[in-house]
């Protein structure tokens, strides 16, 4: 599987959020991005997926421009699980996870193999007691995990997650990030989110993606070469100790620097 974006910019009306963004990823591994609220994660994501149509630029998925794809198509080699989940009707939770399973059909009914697949996603997602609720009746931790399990269902090249863990508690939010981790080496999968937590991304990343203002790549990286306090000063605007936690870098956050020095920090890298 190949991600490849050459220079991709997108705006919301006059506003530009991705400036000049080119990447290629062609391994197979998890993959998070993280950054500062409002540097374009989601919209970075959003336009890997087709969701937005960058203003220039050109983004590829093996080798083909997306834009000579079709939703069926691109939905084939890759999945998508949203932030927000918007789909909080009457469904249950199997037959939400059945809809992943639609790109690899033509509307037919699910077939007894579209049950399995289903069936081990919500084993995975330790959801598999709650197949015959209704969506509407779970708490919005387990509804994430149903909406993982959708993702996976597709089984697909390339998942692309937006801050899968945010609805979670702790221990679900490191099972599902171990899972994934793990997922992605055993089924040659690459799996892209966007993480909020700085620790989580450290351990379980094979790659980290850093954007900072004004829309950028800043480091692409192991979590080793990329989670430094420098970096963090420069993109967060904080004073952090790292330690060596089991391999991994962990951050210990010590204080948050002022508008005033951010501002002549960035200042004087221009």
């Amino acid at each position: 599987m190949e991600i490849t974006l050459d220079n991709v910019n997108f705006s919301y009306d006059d506003s530009p959020v991705l400036h000049n963004i080119s990447l290629t990823l062609n391994e197979p591994g998890l993959v998070c991005i993280i950054g500062p609220n409002g540097v374009g994660k989601s919209t970075l994501i959003k336009c890997i997926n087709k969701i937005l149509q960058p203003d220039s630029g050109q983004i590829f998925l093996n080798n083909k421009n997306i834009n000579d794809m079709s939703f069926k198509e691109i939905s084939k080699i890759m999945g998508y699980v949203p932030a927000a989940a918007n789909d909080m009707f009457s469904m249950t939770v199997i037959d939400s996870i059945l809809i992943g399973r639609y790109p690899h059909k033509n509307w037919s009914s699910p077939t007894n193999e579209d049950v399995d697949i289903a069936c081990d996603t919500m084993e995975m997602m330790s959801i598999i007691h709650l197949a015959l609720r209704n969506l509407n009746e779970l708490s919005a931790g387990q509804h994430q995990r149903a909406s993982i399990a959708r993702g996976l269902a597709q089984l697909p090249q390339v998942l692309i997650l937006d801050e899968p863990t945010a609805n979670l508690d702790v221990r679900h939010q490191l099972m599902v990030t171990n899972l994934l981790s793990s997922l992605s080496h055993k089924n040659d999968m690459m799996i892209l989110m966007i993480s909020h937590d700085l620790n989580i991304a450290a351990k379980y990343a094979d790659k980290i993606i850093i954007m900072s203002t004004p829309g950028i790549i800043y480091k692409i990286g192991t979590p080793g070469e990329v989670i430094t306090p420098e970096v963090m000063r420069y993109v967060y605007g904080v004073d952090c100790m790292i330690e060596n936690v089991q391999g991994h870098p962990h951050v210990i956050l010590l204080d948050a620097l002022s508008d005033e020095n951010i501002r002549k920090m960035h200042e004087g890298s221009e």
